[in-house]
């Protein structure tokens, strides 16, 4: 199974790609969007899905898993991060990879073994999960790696569940 995770963002997007083989996990890849603050926000969201699209072009993920909406203090923020999460959500659907959300707590509970883990705990676990030291902290990248470790980890109980928020994205006849 190969999982593309995606943490969207307008100013940098993070994504990483996890193989699962066997019982093993194994990063394929990982890396930040960031086409540049000054670029205005449509100009953004384009750079994000000619991104994602040669990513999904190259890796032919399986899956993408990405983390569910959260409410946030700032309401432009939050609208702004909402296009950047449409972008890729569409540039996704285009090729029709079913995609699945969890939430931060699912997400950090399935990597760390505690819902309300620290950031720094969570990359930490990512590169032990990974066995990769090379994997920078810190970054959207590394956030993506964990969304994808938890989509693997938790696919197979939450589809027995019931659990998993499935967001049906099917390619345009």
């Amino acid at each position: 199974m190969r999982v593309l995770g995606i943490d969207p963002g307008s100013i940098s997007t993070g994504f990483g790609i996890v193989d699962r083989q066997g019982s093993a996990l194994k990063s394929v890849c990982h890396g930040n969007i960031s086409p540049g603050r000054n670029l205005p926000l449509t100009g953004r969201l384009l750079a994000i899905s000619a991104s994602l699209k040669e990513v999904l072009e190259a890796y032919r993920p399986d899956a993408v898993s990405m983390e569910s909406v959260f409410f946030a203090k700032n309401a432009k923020s939050a609208i702004v991060l909402g296009q950047a999460r449409g972008a890729a959500l569409l540039t996704v659907a285009n090729y029709g990879v079913p995609v699945f959300e969890y939430s931060p707590t699912v997400i950090k509970l399935s990597v760390t073994g505690f819902g309300l883990a620290a950031k720094e705990d969570v990359q930490k676990m990512v590169r032990l999960l990974l066995k990769d030291n090379g994997i920078a902290g810190k970054s959207d990248a590394t956030d993506a790696l964990a969304i994808a470790i938890c989509h693997i980890s938790s696919s197979k109980s939450l589809a027995v569940k019931g659990e998993a928020s499935r967001l049906t994205l099917r390619r345009p006849v």
